[in-house]
């Protein structure tokens, strides 16, 4: 069972996974160093353990600490209990979610270990909005999508913000970075995938006469808001496929067009 502990002292050491939550880049540069992620939310929480990872610390407001019972029973690491004006003293925000852990990271796979077995990936380049990956994700485990792959620059799935808007969806989906790009798409193609890059260019394919989901193997490639995929990434692609729009709109944000393109991608797939 996790030890309840009362904190006063918004500086005590004890607290240092905590400390500056939205300093993006610090977080950006100490949580893969030090091996660890933060969950927010009773929800994140809870599905983090589920999915296998270990629990550092937990971080709690005194209200929180009965909803959480069961796994504070279960969780082999310190819980801090802390009033939550210390809470916003140390990450740098109100933590109206009232309930925070600190897991620890797991190896990532490499990205032929999960084509062996996948038949639908999303191949992300230079994504690097966290609020934007964390929504891929979702769609990807959502609409049955079996694998990420991600551009040596992609934001980190596990940064806060992208696992707080997935609600956890980052723990389900499998995921690697490709080492070099896009020389690494390679790979993917190798393992018997056809590259679909989606783009609103006019000289694309609909996606609907493409018909995805009556391939094989399939990698939709996707680039980052408003820059889109770059040349080489479309280069390296075997075919462009669009969604087809009205009313005038030009393009999607880059989330919404994923779980469109996820849908025609995975519906109705090969089975055997």
């Amino acid at each position: 069972m996790g030890e309840l502990i009362t904190v006063e002292d918004p500086d005590d050491p004890r607290l240092h996974d905590y400390t500056g939550l939205t300093d993006v880049e610090l977080r950006r540069r100490r949580e893969p160093a030090e091996g660890l992620f933060i969950a927010e939310g009773e929800k994140v929480v809870r599905r983090a353990g589920e999915a296998g990872y270990a629990m550092r610390s937990m971080l709690l407001s005194a209200k929180w600490v009965d909803a959480m019972r069961d796994v504070i029973a279960e969780a082999p690491a310190p819980v801090y209990v802390v009033e939550p004006a210390v809470a916003e003293q140390v990450t740098g925000y109100h933590v109206h979610r009232g309930a925070l852990a600190s897991m620890q990271r797991k190896p990532l796979p490499t990205a032929a270990d999960l084509l062996r077995t996948a038949r639908r990936v999303v191949v992300m380049e230079s994504v690097n909005d966290h609020t934007n990956i964390g929504a891929i994700f979702r769609s990807a485990a959502a609409l049955g999508m079996d694998a990420v792959l991600l551009s040596p620059d992609c934001a980190d799935p596990l940064y806060r913000r992208s696992v707080k808007v997935s609600m956890g969806a980052v723990f389900s989906v499998p995921y690697a970075r490709l080492d070099t790009w896009p020389k690494g798409l390679e790979t993917v193609r190798e393992a018997g995938f056809t590259l679909l890059a989606l783009t609103p260019d006019e000289r694309a394919e609909a996606l609907d006469e493409v018909a995805p989901h009556r391939m094989e193997r399939v990698a939709l490639m996707l680039g980052a808001e408003g820059d889109g995929l770059s040349r080489r990434a479309l280069a390296a692609a075997d075919a462009w496929v669009r969604i087809p729009m009205s009313h005038g709109v030009d393009s999607l944000n880059v989330g919404a067009a994923a779980a469109v393109a996820f849908y025609a991608v995975a519906t109705g797939r090969p089975t055997a």
